[in-house]
């Protein structure tokens, strides 16, 4: 997903839980209590840590799951139980699964053919036969986990395919939508039939799969590519003169003629950039006409316009070559999260990671979610590697801001490999607690009900007996131990949990248990134990 962008980044220069993550930080008081468990200054517990911690699972070219093609079922839903079980152990909340690689789909889709990802052809169901995003969805909630389904809005084909094209892939079906640019297929931004099958494709997940948030990433109009002499004729020249490589201009002239034909008044950039903010605005509307709760997400490229980055900013321009106006989409709030691809160092000036953070902040003017992408998986990378604690201090970085509530790991490979550590520091250093999601307000905030729950002591610990609401997603259970209390987050769909006795502060001696909805929001706890 990331690796051209970064490539071209490169050549254009490029409180205690108490007080509690105010700025979504780790408390500074924690290491003197126990590991998990957080200072209690008062009878009741404090408020939820609250931080989006989510890692992308890629599909594409088997880059995280599943690790290569034609796995048989069992095998592929033993991978993914393996990296769920990964993120739940290091206290992450979310994954980003993506769906739908190259206009095509990883579920039982009845628009595009199955991915070559899961059997080696496309169009082939996985043997025996299963659905892996009812079943990612359906085990994710299992451990309170999200499940965002990713698409890549306008990728149809690459050359190192390894299959031929099903009959109802894209290039054989409406091959008038798509282009050839370089090595790819592409989806035609500006053909009317190509950006509505994308947007039915999205709105029929939302519809059949209970997923928590939809998720598009950078690929708008494709990366450029360098044109050869041939093609670019005088252009190159041109360019070469002023010291510029010549691009290959994507092959859009049947959508932009008859865009000019029937009196269209916007220049070939502007009209490119308004086919892409129309797909965003209608994607972000139909979601939440389909299921009110589903957020919408988008990771663009890091880099903001020219006209507007901070001093010292270089790099790609993704408004200029991508035609895609992230500033837009955040000042018209058609989005619910914003994760842009923050994939260089604190260190690397021309595109220092909290510069650009704190610029994207600056442009959320209608106060939704700002949760950036992290480069994790350039730990171990051959080049330009990083180290773990570049990872743990973005982390920092990010939450000494209030107005950025989480990230995201690219990719989950990096967690699993557990790289020089990474995965074992992030779970004692940064993820010591569990924490919610931040809640979205903007699209319902009444609370849930209060929870039914039965408490009863046995030998080790607190049995509870609890029966969720309707649109609980979570329950926040609250264990008191002396001056401590500990955090769990467990899945409503769980009907039984035991509060252990802890070996160093014994037995609680007060537990509350909270609901939590599919947005976040968070009602009022009741006490089941002890004495307040």
């Amino acid at each position: 997903m990331k690796k051209r962008a970064l490539a071209l980044a490169g050549m254009a220069g490029m409180l205690t839980l108490g007080g509690l993550l105010a700025s979504c930080s780790t408390p500074k008081k924690e290491a003197a209590a126990p590991k998990g468990t957080i200072a209690a200054s008062g009878k009741l517990p404090p408020a939820a840590p609250r931080e989006f911690r989510a890692a992308w699972v890629s599909t594409v070219a088997n880059i995280d799951w599943p690790s290569r093609q034609n796995l048989k079922a069992s095998q592929q839903q033993a991978e993914a139980i393996a990296i769920l079980d990964r993120a739940k152990a290091m206290n992450l909340n979310a994954i980003v699964l993506q769906v739908r690689p190259s206009a095509d789909a990883i579920y039982a889709s009845p628009i595009e053919p199955w991915s070559e990802y899961l059997t080696g052809a496309q169009g082939q169901a996985p043997q025996p036969w299963y659905d892996p995003l009812k079943f990612w969805v359906t085990q994710a909630h299992a451990r309170g986990l999200e499940l965002h389904a990713w698409f890549n809005p306008y990728r149809a084909r690459h050359d190192g395919a390894r299959s031929p094209a099903a009959a109802n892939h894209i290039t054989r079906a409406n091959p008038s939508a798509v282009r050839r640019y370089g090595k790819f297929m592409w989806m035609d931004p500006g053909e009317e039939s190509a950006s509505r099958q994308t947007l039915e494709v999205v709105l029929d997940v939302v519809r059949r799969y209970d997923i928590d948030g939809v998720h598009i990433d950078d690929y708008f109009y494709p990366y450029p590519i360098e044109a050869s002499p041939t093609v670019a004729g005088n252009q190159a020249a041109l360019d070469g003169r002023n010291g510029m490589k010549a691009e290959l201009d994507f092959p859009d002239t049947p959508a932009w003629e008859r865009y000019l034909a029937r009196g269209g008044k916007l220049d070939r950039p502007s009209w490119r950039r308004q086919n892409v903010n129309d797909l965003i605005e209608e994607m972000y509307k139909g979601i939440h006409r389909e299921k009110s709760w589903v957020r919408f997400g988008i990771s663009p490229f890091g880099l903001g316009r020219p006209d507007r980055r901070p001093p010292g900013i270089a790099g790609f321009s993704q408004y200029d070559k991508l035609y895609a106006d992230a500033e837009l989409w955040l000042q018209k709030g058609w989005l619910d999260y914003f994760t842009p691809q923050l994939y260089w160092a604190r260190s690397q000036a021309p595109q220092a990671y909290d510069v650009l953070l704190d610029y994207w902040i600056g442009q959320n003017t209608q106060g939704r979610h700002i949760w950036p992408g992290l480069f994790t998986s350039r730990i171990g990378a051959p080049t330009k590697e990083y180290q773990p604690q570049e990872i743990l201090d973005q982390i920092d970085a990010t939450r000494a801001r209030p107005q950025a509530g989480g990230h995201v790991h690219f990719s989950m490979i990096a967690l699993m490999q557990n790289r020089k550590g990474i995965a074992d520091q992030l779970s004692t250093v940064s993820y010591a607690t569990p924490a919610l999601v931040p809640a979205t307000p903007w699209l319902g905030n009444a609370k849930p009900g209060l929870p039914r729950v039965k408490a009863l002591r046995n030998g080790k610990g607190i049995d509870l007996k609890l029966t969720a609401g309707k649109a609980n997603a979570l329950y926040t259970v609250w264990a008191r131990h002396g001056n401590e209390w500990k955090l769990a987050v467990v899945p409503a769909a769980r009907e039984d949990w035991t509060v252990q006795d802890d070996a160093q502060l014994g037995a609680a001696d007060a537990v509350f248990v909270g609901a939590v909805d599919r947005l976040g929001i968070e009602g009022d706890r009741v006490q089941v134990w002890g004495k307040s």
